[in-house]
């Protein structure tokens, strides 16, 4: 008789979201239930956030001020101090605003005479009233009540987040704690000297939080999932406490990250805290393993898995079809705290806003990308070149699982590119079984989405979309192997727009060979699509090089020189490279973003797009009506 199989515990790590479970864990748990697998789940990001700011977590932080002469203390620090009966009164019940549980408080929030404020209230001085009112009308009007009381109470937030990094740890941030220390690291040094000190409140905060969860559920194997570089020292604290308080629990380490930049893993300190590494989609890899520890598989047959063997890491990949997408289960929930998350209120970008602000479910249409082309994408990692869809009675099928586990309707379809074929299937599905949810996600411009598709979806309950404008030039498109121009963007974008969805642009800037006319030109393009209605919101990200991207494995192509890193056995993504132009991006990125904003708000659409740079830039060559035309056409 085989011994039953391990109870596995799935752990979201500081730090991720705070306003909705990151979904790895719910995915995981959902598989292995599936498959028979006791599996249960927690999310110590949040718990660790809420544990923080608490008047318990105040408490802890105004002691440790104290502890320390005053005149080693920094200004958010004894703002701080001076304020403390404030910040204690008010920290718990704003919590419970954020949560809803409380949402009368906005009255009195929206007073602002209620929070202490610290100096990232001096932000919303930058908001002028031209007749001299409350500058934050033009935002949130007479009666966003609401939202102006969550946007507030966000500026308080991120003021305590202040002082944590002051006062307490100077790599805590609410989303992206410890960073740099993991990010594009060659080598592990910096985490180990980090993990090697001595705790702080934060750190043991954590610590307590892992044993809590340990002695709750008395796991076989823990997971952890670490989906960005911010969450790397969280998840090295976790199976540190694992390790020290119970040295027969087995860890495993997956996620993002490791699936982008622990691909050529060699440093054997990592496996100090993790008994394995796995790489890519974890349902097969972690079957294995389970049949691996329960006797039923030797080590040599694992499915792409790191482990340590006499001191030197070792990759094991014995080959083995993927659980196809079909088969992976419904995503749960069960075991989140769902009404414990926090709904913020930070950036006033409308598309930025879904990210921090309401619960959604997290669902993925298809498995990878049905393009899988862009020069500037990892188009070779697994995430994005096997594409599996579900069908959509599939599909429908989870959603109505979901909203029946959790009560919540709304749904961010996370795909790198949701199919307009899944997409156009799913919401006749939805509108046969006459289910009513709200929806958004990722998506390419491509021509395929009609003006009528675009309607079809709408009435299924999207509410927004996004999708890669990058450059806004058709010779760096081609470059990218975006596969759309820029006329056909503005038509797709447009139709989405006038079936009521809100459009938000991915934009670039810094591509190999952009010239400076290219960065002016694509402006230009980028003020006549909001001018015209096609998009409502965007964003400028500066390009990066990845060494899994084309642009990185054929730089040459592209007319860029490499200039990489000595590997040291860590991690191995992003890497340094020269373009021939010689362009300063960097001066240029501010002018983008500042125009961005301002045209978000209908400010300086029929201007030149020259004033908002800072250095001397070239006319554009873009006709003024070039969108315009292209829409006609």
């Amino acid at each position: 008789m085989s011994p039953p199989p391990l109870r596995v515990l799935s752990l979201i790590a500081p730090m991720t979201q705070l306003n909705t479970p990151y979904p790895s864990t719910a995915y995981l748990t959902g598989f292995l239930r599936s498959r028979g697998v006791p599996a249960v789940q927690e999310d110590l990001a949040l718990a660790l956030a809420l544990a923080l700011l608490s008047a318990r977590g105040l408490a802890a932080v105004r002691d440790e001020v104290l502890a320390r002469p005053g005149t080693s203390r920094g200004p958010h620090a004894q703002a701080f101090v001076d304020a403390y009966d404030r910040y204690a009164a008010t920290i718990d019940p704003t919590i419970a605003f954020l949560q809803g549980r409380d949402p009368t408080l906005a009255h009195r929030i929206g007073s602002r005479c209620f929070l202490p404020e610290g100096p990232r209230f001096d932000a919303l001085e930058v908001y002028v009233d031209p007749e001299g009112g409350d500058p934050l009308a033009w935002a949130f009007g007479a009666l966003g009540v609401q939202d102006r009381a969550r946007h507030l109470a966000t500026l308080y937030l991120n003021d305590i987040a202040d002082l944590l990094r002051e006062a307490i740890d100077p790599r805590f941030e609410f989303v992206r704690y410890g960073e740099r220390l993991a990010m594009s690291q060659p080598g592990f040094e910096p985490l180990a000297e980090a993990l090697a000190a001595p705790p702080t409140l934060i750190d043991r905060l954590l610590q307590q939080l892992t044993r809590d969860a340990i002695d709750r559920h008395q796991p076989g194997l823990v997971l952890v999932s670490v989906p960005f570089p911010g969450a790397v020292y969280g998840a090295l604290r976790i199976a540190q406490a694992i390790k020290a308080h119970d040295p027969r629990i087995v860890t495993a380490l997956g996620g993002g990250f490791v699936n982008t930049e622990l691909r050529e893993l060699a440093e054997p300190r990592v496996f100090d805290h993790f008994d394995y590494v796995t790489l890519d989609a974890g349902e097969r890899p972690l079957l294995a393993l389970l049949e691996h520890l329960g006797g039923r598989r030797s080590r040599s047959r694992l499915v792409r898995t790191f482990v340590r063997h006499e001191g030197a890491v070792n990759y094991v990949n014995w080959t083995e079809p993927d659980v196809p997408f079909e088969d992976v289960g419904t995503p749960t929930w069960d075991g989140l705290p769902i009404d414990r998350y926090l709904s913020l209120l930070d950036l006033l970008n409308p598309m930025h806003r879904l990210w921090s602000d309401g619960r959604w479910n997290k669902l993925t249409v298809a498995h990878g990308c049905y393009w899988k082309k862009c020069s500037f994408c990892d188009v070779g990692l697994d995430y994005i070149s096997r594409y599996d869809a579900a069908s959509a009675e599939t599909l429908v099928d989870r959603i109505e699982a979901i909203v029946k586990e959790t009560g919540q309707t709304g749904f961010h379809f996370v795909d790198e590119a949701a199919p307009p074929k899944s997409l156009k299937a799913l919401a006749a599905e939805l509108r046969r079984r006459q289910v009513a949810i709200s929806w958004w996600g990722n998506v390419r411009f491509e021509k395929t989405f009609s003006p009528g598709l675009c309607q079809q979806l709408a009435d299924s309950g999207c509410i927004a979309i996004s999708g890669g404008l990058e450059v806004a030039s058709d010779r760096l498109l081609a470059l990218m192997n975006k596969g759309v121009s820029v006329d056909q963007v503005a038509r797709v974008t447009k139709g989405f727009a006038d079936a009521g969805i809100l459009v938000h642009a991915y934009l670039m800037y810094g591509f190999p060979t952009q010239t400076v006319q290219d960065t002016v030109d694509a402006l230009e393009y980028v003020r006549q699509l909001f001018a015209a209605g096609c998009i409502q919101s965007g964003f400028f990200h500066r390009f990066s090089c990845t060494v899994h991207s084309p642009v990185g494995t054929d730089p040459a192509r592209f007319g860029v020189t490499l200039h990489p890193s000595p590997f040291q056995g860590f991690a191995k993504n992003d890497v340094a490279f020269s373009d021939a132009t010689g362009v300063d991006h960097d001066a240029l990125g501010e002018g983008l973003k500042k125009a961005v904003y301002n045209f978000m708000h209908g400010i300086g659409l029929e201007q030149d797009v020259r004033r908002w740079f800072d250095v001397r830039v070239p006319r554009p060559k873009v006709a003024r009506d070039c969108i315009a035309r292209a829409l006609e056409g």
